[in-house]
């Protein structure tokens, strides 16, 4: 590797987006943040969408800027959260912002789907997916119960991050990753599953072909060029869920590890040669997701991050001066421990219009200490999710061909360095967080190794390997948490 190489990542997250540009030379990477901004969601009519045209606004900016700095850009890569997508007329131009997967109107579709088409074992044997309620085959589902104009007029669906390359490119592609996501995929053919598209009132016309992280999808339209001022940039499919970028920019060396992805959502796991769809496993309700190089991310879903974020929120709008994060932390860290657990996945916390309040009610209605002041509602929350990380491993390990020695923490939370001394602790083994950018890197690897920098995903590792140095954090303490494990594991959603 001797030509340096920019390429630039957007990096879309549920409630923030970053650009970043990599640099590649000589196996250094180098990472420069060009813009940052939120994701907002828009309420109207009953219903929640996200503002797909201010996240291109947002692109055109980043792209703008880009061009400005003399910047000469090899390739563009999207990421996104999984599960969404919009809908795309017959004459290729977008119908409506696409539906957020917070929407009310998903609560009750996946019980619904259920009961009257296809039962839980049968969709799980069909998907490999874990069932909740805002999986795309259940927005589906909801939207054609409601009679959703947009769906009546699709011709083609596309999952975020291809409707946005779309929209810079003007080609549309189905990214693997970004697919797996949907419960309409079959895990072993890696194609859309006719059954599922059948039971939602689609056929498979209503989808592009399936293309493989590192696949070109098109060039800068001659608008974009001219409003960027940019020349004709390719768009790479990279791993476009944002899960998968960050799995493949784990840091690891050999396959005794899971791995935390912990944002918004905690995402929990191990990566599998081939897909792991047993009746164990729908039990636990496990999904298999796309990875790149052939793998399966084999995880879990768990409510992370968005319980703190959430609180965060109320107590700046109700505070006249904003408390840091850090300070929360410091809170948190001297108050009392193990005074009051939640079960972070009950669906009390999937979008109360207090999460505050939401967590108080549980502790009151599980006869616990009620959490009162911030310090208490944050050690609660870190406490919780420590012992929920502590559950979800020890189902891993059951489906894991090696031991597990380690939990690779990534992503923004694991910067939490209380949070991850509490995981270490809770779980009992080495925690080693970082890298925080895990998703974007991911994301510029893939890149890489379309442009033929980097090999394969053994490759791109021992790269990011050289290029970060994880925090470890070692378990301390065990009695207490066992203690607690017992408290948590007879809480029953």
């Amino acid at each position: 590797m001797t030509n340096q190489k920019n390429f630039l990542a957007i990096d879309l997250g549920a409630t923030s987006g970053r650009t970043i540009v990599g640099t590649l030379s000589d196996g250094v990477v180098n990472m420069q943040e060009l813009t940052r901004f939120d994701n907002h969601l828009i309420e109207t009519g009953g219903h929640v969408y996200w503002d797909i045209f201010a996240l291109y606004r947002e692109i055109l900016n980043s792209l703008q800027l880009a061009a400005r700095r003399g910047l000469h850009i090899e390739s563009i890569g999207i990421d996104t959260w999984g599960v969404d997508f919009a809908c795309i007329g017959s004459d290729g131009a977008l119908l409506r912002n696409p539906l957020a997967y917070r929407d009310p109107h998903t609560f009750e579709a996946k019980n619904d789907y259920l009961e009257r088409i296809f039962n839980p074992e049968t969709l799980y044997d069909i998907t490999g997916i874990e069932l909740m309620n805002f999986n795309s085959l259940f927005q589906l589902h909801a939207m054609r119960r409601e009679g959703n104009s947009a769906l009546k007029s699709a011709a083609k669906i596309l999952f975020m991050p291809d409707a946005l390359a779309y929209m810079l490119t003007g080609e549309a592609a189905c990214e693997f990753t970004i697919a797996s996501t949907s419960q309409m995929l079959d895990p072993h053919t890696k194609d859309f599953s006719p059954r599922m598209l059948e039971s939602v009132g689609l056929a498979r016309e209503h989808f592009e072909r399936i293309v493989l992280p590192g696949t070109k999808i098109g060039t800068l339209t001659p608008e974009i060029q001219r409003l960027t001022g940019l020349g004709a940039v390719p768009v790479v499919a990279v791993a476009s869920h944002d899960t998968a970028s960050a799995i493949a920019a784990i840091p690891a060396s050999d396959a005794h590890f899971a791995y935390l992805s912990s944002g918004t959502w905690s995402l929990m796991g191990i990566e599998s040669a081939e897909p792991i769809v047993t009746s164990r496993s729908r039990e636990l309700n496990f999904t298999n997701e796309g990875g790149i190089g052939g793998t399966t991310c084999f995880l879990k879903n768990i409510c992370g991050m968005w319980l703190y974020e959430q609180c965060r929120k109320e107590w700046k709008t109700s505070s006249a001066q904003a408390v840091s994060h850090a300070e929360l932390l410091a809170e948190a860290g001297r108050s009392e421990p193990f005074r009051s657990i939640i079960f972070p996945d009950h669906p009390m916390f999937a979008n109360p219009a207090s999460m505050v309040e939401a967590i108080q009610r549980f502790c009151r209605e599980t006869k616990q200490p009620v959490p009162e002041t911030r310090a208490q509602v944050c050690r609660c929350i870190f406490e919780s999710l420590a012992l929920r990380y502590r559950q979800v491993l020890g189902w891993l390990q059951e489906f894991s061909t090696a031991p597990l020695h380690v939990l690779h923490v990534i992503g923004g939370g694991s910067l939490n360095a209380l949070l991850n001394q509490m995981t270490a602790d809770a779980c009992r083994v080495s925690v080693l967080a970082g890298p925080q950018e895990c998703t974007a890197l991911g994301n510029l690897m893939v890149q890489a190794q379309a442009a033929g920098l980097v090999g394969d995903l053994g490759d791109m590792r021992r790269v990011i390997a050289e290029n970060v140095a994880p925090t470890r954090f070692e378990p301390q303490q065990s009695d207490d948490w066992d203690a607690s494990f017992a408290r948590f594991s007879d809480f029953r959603v």
